[in-house]
Parts: structure tokens; sequence; C-alpha cells
């Protein structure tokens, strides 16, 4: 057996029990187990499971990204310096644009050139948008994050030639009428766009479409969009709503497998009769949004045996491109913004998710949480020149170790988390050895009333040291404020011990906990 010098990240992350403390029972502990299985490593955990999603939606763009090449906000040709900074320590792989229910309603020559029309945003508050934010502004974003840009054409009231054009535009160096527009817009070389987007939920705001006439619109879009040069276009239909199995056994059954290389499927964590607030809330809706989040775990499965049947070979990739948290909007606030507060609980919710979709990495080759700034989970704040880092944004930092990584296979024995008449598995865990050669773990725990005591049999993963850094939380609720803007965030951690090939550790109740062993 080799020895490594190896690097182990922990992510312990607990629940909590009422809206108002996060109290954790000395007394009372629950014990887990996990193995890894480090010799059996061969898939890679794509680092585009990481990826955001940006809209024209409330303050996400404008504010959240833009604020004009004359704002006294620091900016980097309208861009602020602070977002950008922010998402580059996270390493941002991707970032989707323009949306969202606003993919399909928008025309992408009315965002070029100097002369820009106007619109109605009519999905998201019925506000003018003044398409000062477009396609060589998001692109100039994407270029100062050093992310790949993910466009979402229009299917839903756009034509077969306006996609077609758009990617004509983006993509071809030649001489062309589309590339001579973009040259006389300011941008010489093409930018060489690889993902792209075929409509967005045509199922719902893209068309209220069958799956049926959506797969044989995706054929006549996706012909027509090119590959230009050396470049090839990596092509996501629109996939299901949430449990819609029949929309993706006919888009499996209907398209064939060399027009896309991914299917995407929307899910959100909420529940849509009773959304409930983002911050007050005790222990029953505490439970029922993790069991929610859980339970979505079962339905991609059921998506991906589907696709399976079809593409054993896995050809296909699933694209879970909208998914995260979605509450009542704060008070006070436009309905149509989206803009909700972001406790412990929703960095709970990312790091089970994440977690999942590593373990599924073999199908799963993007992910996009909704959204980056100012809307729904988000991972930023901000506030005129002001800007906030929310527990979610904590997470990602946190779990970019995973990024292009290979996912180790593990066995985990986990106590459960009790509430009333439900349970739930109280740990979920993921497992990577990066290109250096370091291992990470991430673990999440559930329980709000026990610390766990959690071994780790390393197996061939060797080291000596161990340190490690906590995320915690004193309420249930506790979340950052501009008032107060580090009552969530990570400090030191040093209750891991390496015995014998073992890792032990206490987990404290409502944490998120990282390790790194040496």
């Amino acid at each position: 057996m080799m020895r490594h010098k190896t690097s182990i990240l922990i992510l312990g992350i607990l629940m909590v029990t009422g809206a108002q403390g996060f109290g954790q029972d000395a007394t009372t502990q629950a014990s887990a187990s996990l193995v890894l299985d480090a010799g059996a490593a061969e898939e890679v955990i794509s680092r585009h499971i990481y990826g955001h999603f940006s809209e024209h939606l409330g303050r996400c763009i404008y504010g959240g990204y833009w604020v004009g090449y004359d704002s006294p906000i620091p900016n980097t040709n309208g861009i602020r310096n602070d977002v950008v900074e922010a998402l580059k320590k996270i390493n941002i792989p991707n970032l989707r644009w323009p949306g969202g229910c606003f993919a399909d309603e928008y025309h992408w020559m009315d965002g070029i050139g100097t002369e820009r029309p106007k619109m109605v945003n009519t999905h998201w508050g019925g506000v003018t948008e003044d398409n000062s934010f477009g396609t060589h502004e998001f692109l100039e974003l994407c270029e100062q994050l050093g992310t790949e840009p993910v466009i979402c054409g229009n299917v839903g009231s756009g034509t077969i030639k306006e996609m077609s054009q758009w990617v004509e535009y983006i993509n071809f160096d030649g001489i062309s009428p589309m590339a001579d527009l973009r040259r006389s817009n300011g941008r010489e070389k093409a930018w060489g766009l690889k993902y792209w987007g075929v409509g967005n939920e045509n199922w719902g705001c893209g068309g209220n479409m069958t799956a049926e006439f959506y797969a044989d619109q995706y054929r006549r879009y996706a012909t027509y969009c090119r590959n230009y040069g050396e470049n090839r276009l990596y092509k996501i239909a629109g996939g299901a709503n949430s449990e819609d199995y029949n929309w993706t056994e006919t888009l499996m059954t209907n398209i064939p497998l060399r027009m896309m290389n991914g299917l995407s499927l929307h899910y959100y964590t909420t529940d849509w009769r009773n959304k409930g607030s983002a911050t007050e809330f005790g222990e029953d809706r505490y439970f029922d949004v993790l069991r929610r989040c859980l339970h979505i775990e079962k339905a991609i499965d059921r998506h991906m045996e589907i696709m399976d049947k079809h593409d054993p070979e896995k050809r296909v990739a699933l694209i879970f491109d909208e998914w995260g948290t979605w509450y009542d909007v704060e008070p006070g606030t436009n309905p149509g913004f989206l803009f909700q507060q972001n406790s412990m609980r929703d960095a709970l919710v990312a790091g089970l998710t994440l977690n999942y979709l590593n373990a599924r990495c073999e199908r799963v080759k993007m992910a996009n949480i909704a959204q980056t700034v100012n809307v729904l989970q988000a991972l930023i704040f901000t506030e005129d020149e002001k800007m906030l880092l929310t527990p979610t944004y904590h997470i990602y930092d946190m779990y970019k170790v995973h990024h292009d990584a290979t996912m180790i296979p593990l066995s985990l024995e986990s106590p459960e988390y009790k509430f009333e008449d439900g349970s739930l598995p109280a740990l979920s865990a993921s497992a990577s050895s990066d290109s250096e050669g370091k291992t990470h773990i991430s673990l999440v725990n559930i329980d709000p009333k026990r610390a766990i005591e959690l071994s780790i049999e390393l197996g061939e993963v060797e080291g000596k040291k161990v340190s490690g850094v906590i995320l915690s939380s004193p309420e249930i609720n506790s979340h950052n404020t501009f008032e107060e803007p580090n009552r969530v965030v990570p400090v030191e951690f040093t209750a891991a011990k390496i015995k014998k090939g073992k890792l032990e550790l206490i987990l404290p109740s409502k944490s998120v906990v990282v390790l790194e062993i040496d």
C-alpha cells in the first residue's frame, strides 16, 4: 500500500431545535461510523456541480452585479468589484444567465449596442428592464470571475433564427453578419462559449408546452445552434419540473442522444402552499425543510433511473440547474423580487444537497443554486455600497475542495434524527481525493439535540496531524445582517484526533466542521 500525504476536510452540519435556540444537550450523544474505500475511487466530481444561477430578477443583476460605469460603488466596467472578489474566492465554476423564466421572454438583440429598448419584466415584479446588462456585460462578468458562462436561449417566445444568430454572434470568428455586428459593438474576438441551454421550464413559464411538443421544438432549435471553428456547444435540453417523470421519459425517448449533452431538472426545497419565513420558524418547519431536501434525492434518483434505461453509457448528463430553498419574501419587500434571508438552516440544506450531488457525480455533471445574489438562497447580499456573505456562501467556500476531485466511495452508519412521528438519517457524507493526493470528507449531521461521536476508518488514507474550522450559530434562525455581518462565520476547531488509523471527533450540535489531516 502506498503512503500518501493526506489532507482531509470534514464538514459536520447539525440542526437545531426551536426558533429561539440551538441549545445542545451535553448529556445526550449519539454515535456513528464511516468507512472510506479510497482504493475504489474512480468517478470525478465535476467542479460544475458547484455552479450558480443569476437571473434578471429583483436585485440579482441590477445592484447585485451591475452598478454601471459611473457608479460611486467601486467597479470595473460597471461590475461590482466586491462581489467579483467574493465569488472568485469560492472558485465559482460557472454562471447561468439570463434565466429562469426571464430567459423565455428575453430577446438578446435588445441588450447589445448603444440604443437599447426597454421592456417589462412580466415574470418578476412588472418592473421596467432597461437592457443595460446584456450579452457583452454578462460575458465581461464571466471573464472577470474566470468562470464558464452558461446561456439559456429563448424557446418560449423567440425564434430559431434568433437563437441561431445569438450563437453565431458569440462564437463565430469569421466574416458574417453576426460576427460583424459583434465587432461593431466593440468585441473583435469571439468568446468561444461552450454551455448552451435550449429553453427554460418549457413545461411552465417557458411556454406551457407538453413534453412531446417541447421535444420536437428542441430538435429544431438545437439543430441550428451551430458549432463554429473548434468550439463545440454543450447543449442542454430543458428538463422536468420536480417529479414529472413522464417529461424525462418523453425527452429521453424522443430526442436522439447525439443531439443533447445534458438534460436539466428543477426542484426547490419548499412547501408551495405555505413557504414560511426564512428566519421565524420552529423545529416543526425546520424538520419539514430538511425532510423535503432529502426527499429530492429520491426524486433525482428516479429521474436518473429513467435516463439509465435509455442511456446506460451515461452520454447525457443530468444538469440540476435550479435548486435551493424558497420561502416567503421578507416583509416590506416586493413579492416579485424573491428576497429572503439566509440562516444556518440554509447552510445545512446546501451541505446536504452538495454531498448528495457529489455521490451522483457519474451522471450529475452540473448544478446551479438559485440564486447567487439577493434572490432566494443567495450567497451574497448587497445594499448600496455594502456587501454581506451568507451562511450558504461559507458552505461553498468550504466545499470548494471537492472541485474536480475523485469521489471516494464510503459506507456510513448513522443514527436517526427523530421529530414527532418522523425520522431522518442524522448524517450524510461525501469524500474525495484531489490532484495533489489530498483527501477531503464533508459530513452533515441533522440532529438538533445530540452531539455525535464519529469514528472514521481511513483505510488507505494516512495522516498524522489534524486541524480545522467550525461554522456554528447560537440560534436556530441565526443569520448575518449588515448591522451584524459576522454572526455566522467560521472559527478554529480543535476537537478531532487521529488514533491508530482512525479519525475520531465529536461533532457539536448545529455546526459545520472542516478538518484537515496532514
